[in-house]
């Protein structure tokens, strides 16, 4: 493959991850709630999701889900449905707020399969693997699927350390709101209305 090539999709790759949606909102979330521990296990999470997306793009399954109306419809609401139910889960657990030392035992393993889910779960993140890595094929140079796959691979590398960049940063914020008890208490709150909002923009997504 070409380097040019290389270097101009991982530009495009690393600005696209850096754009504010649900993946580095979530892992935002975690990381000033929880610690960044936290929000590494679900960065972890959420790029091992992106091997299903950038598998199905290289196949072509996801265009085939996109050409069925229904099965879109299925994936893009089991979405939709599941960040609302962490939603819930985030209105309902109250919380002390922020601490260093909190004695509560966080479950990694946990967050990373919501990770996973909340990737799997949105069609969109294949289509953009469909419309996205074709345009950085080099068709002279053949082997269009490895190629893909070689892409794709690029940009989970890429937003993994992006996304744990993210997490120590968002830690250092996290340390600076622990003793402002007003913003503290209500983090699951914000973090209930976050997911809200990417639950209910997934749904009512006509594309």
């Amino acid at each position: 493959m070409d380097l040019m090539l290389l270097l101009s999709f991982l530009g495009a790759a690393i600005f696209l991850t850096l754009m504010p949606g649900p993946d580095i909102l979530f892992v935002i979330a975690q990381s000033i709630s929880q610690n960044k521990k936290a929000g590494i296990a679900t960065a972890l999470g959420l790029c091992s999701g992106l091997v299903v997306h950038i598998t199905a793009a290289t196949l072509g399954i996801s265009a085939i889900v996109y050409q069925s109306s229904l099965a879109f419809a299925i994936v893009k609401y089991a979405g939709a449905a599941y960040l609302l139910f962490l939603a819930w889960q985030s209105f309902r657990d109250r919380g002390d707020g922020l601490t260093i030392n909190s004695q509560k035992s966080l479950k990694y393993k946990q967050l990373y399969k919501k990770g996973i889910l909340m990737n799997i779960l949105n069609p969109k993140v294949s289509l953009f693997f469909l419309a996205l890595l074709p345009q950085f094929v080099d068709k002279t140079a053949g082997h269009i699927s490895l190629q893909m796959l070689i892409l794709g691979f690029i940009f989970m590398m890429q937003a993994l350390i992006i996304f744990i960049a993210v997490s120590i940063l968002s830690d250092k914020i996290r340390r600076l709101l622990i003793g402002h008890s007003f913003i503290g208490k209500r983090m699951n709150m914000i973090q209930g209305l976050l997911f809200t909002i990417i639950g209910l923009q997934i749904a009512f997504n006509k594309n």
